[in-house]
């Protein structure tokens, strides 16, 4: 019977060890820092909608200093006239402020389209130490699609809403920044 007990309480722990470590991993791999040829990324995945990224893009072309900031959102709605949004602003709040986001890109998707949604280009360091004292003071980045003129959101995106944790923002940016630099000192 001791022999039994002993076995299961070492299962166990061992049950506990592995949930623990794997917890842990999961938090470490929230952010993805990556390279393409000439690019370099950072990028997190929404709350709402985990496929949804949030996205920082930096060239070396540019001498990697400067950061394009993007999104995505998924939609299952497939409105015949989509593609009618290419290279337009469409309304969207950031945290109950009101903007636009340039949509960039709209691809066939799973059983819907991807939506790639533009905020700008910016000055790398500047920005994201600005976006992250936002994120801090405002305790979220949620970005949702809003109703605007001759625009109604809820006929192109079924789902409007994402929110993105951007707690390793400014380490993560920056380590993207560097793997830019790494591409501009090999190109040279």
């Amino acid at each position: 019977m001791k022999r039994v007990l002993l076995i299961v309480l070492l299962h166990l722990s061992l049950f506990f060890i592995v949930f623990a470590y794997h917890a842990q991993a999961e938090e470490d791999d929230m952010w993805t820092i990556d390279k393409y040829e000439s690019l370099t990324f950072a990028r997190v995945y929404g709350e709402v909608i985990h496929g949804d990224s949030l996205n920082f893009f930096i060239q070396s072309k540019d001498n990697c200093e400067k950061v394009w900031h993007n999104f995505t959102f998924y939609t299952y709605e497939q409105p015949g006239d989509i593609k009618q949004l290419l290279n337009k602003n469409i309304p969207i709040k950031i945290n109950e402020e009101e903007v636009t986001a340039y949509v960039d890109h709209i691809q066939p998707f799973l059983m819907g389209y991807r939506v790639l949604l533009s905020l700008g280009s910016f000055p790398i360091k500047e920005y994201i130490y600005k976006l992250n004292n936002f994120y801090i003071e405002e305790q979220r980045f949620e970005i949702e699609i809003i109703d605007g003129i001759d625009f109604k959101a809820s006929k192109y995106f079924d789902i409007s809403i994402n929110r993105w944790n951007l707690d390793k923002l400014v380490p993560s940016v920056l380590e993207a920044h560097k793997k830019c630099k790494e591409i501009n000192k090999v190109d040279s």
